[in-house]
């Protein structure tokens, strides 16, 4: 069995606001530590049928690319319901949903 490691390392400053963010994967094609502004990491408890996230930025991340980088997760969402449900009703609204906020933040 192949297993395969994701770091996530975070520098926080005195009042544990997140300064930095790095990550590294062993399947990643890149070598050594990638920068980051955020991670958002959701994990599904089966016991209690939830999710438990983690969401970090860097107060160096802006508004806009916060905005930004939720639309994109969003719609990888929709790509990710389709090919692991095969529920294309749920993964179009989810994708038409993706859409209206592009275009929301297109309008700002």
């Amino acid at each position: 069995m192949k297993q395969s490691k994701i770091n996530i390392e975070v520098n926080l400053d005195d009042d544990s606001v997140p300064e930095k963010i790095r990550w590294q994967a062993d399947d990643h094609p890149g070598d050594g530590w990638m920068d980051s502004k955020a991670v958002s990491i959701s994990i599904w408890d089966p016991e209690k049928q939830d999710s438990l996230s983690l969401d970090l930025w860097t107060k160096d991340m802006n508004v806009d690319e916060m905005k930004r980088f939720y639309v994109n997760m969003i719609g990888a969402a929709s790509n990710t319901i389709l090919s692991s449900t095969g529920d294309e009703f749920m993964a179009e609204e989810v994708k038409n949903l993706c859409e209206k906020l592009v275009e929301y933040l297109k309008s700002q």
